[in-house]
């Protein structure tokens, strides 16, 4: 069997086939990443060995369209995380960096790490189509953001006394009367160019909405019970499951928390024995469990019982607060795996 492994960048992709058993290469390839180009490194690939894995660096904004047309056509793909190359390029023998170094140190770091225990990439489905408006919907609400922010600066400079409560510039009633107040104003470049601002937070807010009504759409259909666990809206459960992307991947809770950063590993030292978690892994995944981590805390009772007992055992809050998003893993994945009712 062999392992290849792939370099992937946005106007070509290296790949390095090396023997499984002995990490020793045996062909290399560069093609551009054009269609003509898959189908020519497929040929390539096919002529190396029958029995073949690729390894391809997790860079899905370059690689994902590879991996499409690989899985397409039957082969099997995992995934090497970005954290894995680093060491593996400063204990290569080679030294320097160039795309065949690369693909290599994929290949080598795949086998390092063990073939089967790399996330296997999947074709894509539902969680694409999530994660393209979840992606758009972010942009949209950052843009609505900095427009809202201008807007305010700019009528606190026109009318200084004029209070604005927090979040108001995203309520229609409140944006009627800026409106209001603006048309009934001297139309200066300042006032046209708030009453432009506050156009754009309109189209923003209507397209952010619609947005949301399509997202609750596909989360409800593709896992309906994350929007029951305390503490998981629309937007969290859509960027689980568009960060976990599968589910089945994952051969146990453990793999998932592991890919998630909240998986203790030993810090220990002489007769000071510890774990802390580890600084790699998926933030984006990451930052959504603590999100519901914290919303829990202020809101759900068990949650606080929780951290309250492990405060009592002498952790600090911080480490209470990733013990409970080491136990939201186990509870994400069984929700997950668990088939939803029809």
């Amino acid at each position: 069997m062999i392992v290849i492994g792939t370099d992937a960048h946005k106007r070509s992709y290296t790949c390095q086939a090396v023997g499984a058993g002995t990490g020793e290469l045996r062909s290399s390839e560069t093609v551009p990443a054009t269609s003509a180009g898959h189908a020519r490194v497929l040929g390539w690939a096919r002529g190396q060995d029958p029995e073949r894995v690729w390894a391809i660096e997790d860079c899905r904004n370059v690689s994902g369209k590879l991996e499409r047309f690989l899985l397409a056509r039957g082969e099997r793909v995992v995934r090497v995380a970005p954290r894995l190359m680093a060491g593996r390029r400063r204990g290569a023998r080679q030294a320097g960096k160039s795309d065949p170094i690369d693909a290599l140190a994929v290949a080598r770091a795949a086998l390092e790490e063990g073939i089967d225990t790399l996330p296997t990439a999947v074709l894509a489905g539902p969680e694409r189509e999530i994660k393209l408006l979840l992606d758009h919907h972010d942009d949209l609400t950052a843009e609505r953001t900095r427009v809202q922010n201008r807007l305010r600066w700019l009528l606190h400079d026109r009318w200084p006394e004029l209070e604005l409560p927090k979040g108001c510039l995203s309520r229609i009633v409140w944006l009627d009367r800026v409106a209001g107040r603006l048309q009934r104003a001297d139309q200066l470049a300042d006032v046209r160019v708030m009453r432009a601002q506050l156009r754009r937070v309109r189209e923003l807010i209507r397209e952010i909405k619609q947005l949301d009504r399509e997202l609750t759409a596909l989360v409800t259909t593709q896992q309906p019970r994350l929007l029951k666990l305390p503490g998981v809206g629309i937007l969290t459960a859509a960027k689980l499951i568009t960060e976990i992307a599968g589910i089945q991947r994952f051969r146990s809770h453990a793999k998932l928390a592991r890919l998630a950063s909240v998986a203790p590993i030993p810090a220990s030292s002489g007769a000071t024995h510890r774990h802390r978690l580890h600084p790699g892994g998926n933030r984006q995944l990451n930052a959504a469990l603590h999100r519901i981590a914290i919303t829990q805390l202020a809101h759900h009772p068990p949650a606080k019982t929780y951290t309250q007992a492990k405060l009592a055992q002498g952790k600090t809050k911080r480490e209470a607060i990733r013990c409970l998003k080491r136990q939201l893993v186990r509870t994400i994945y069984n929700t997950m795996n668990t088939p939803a009712l029809t």
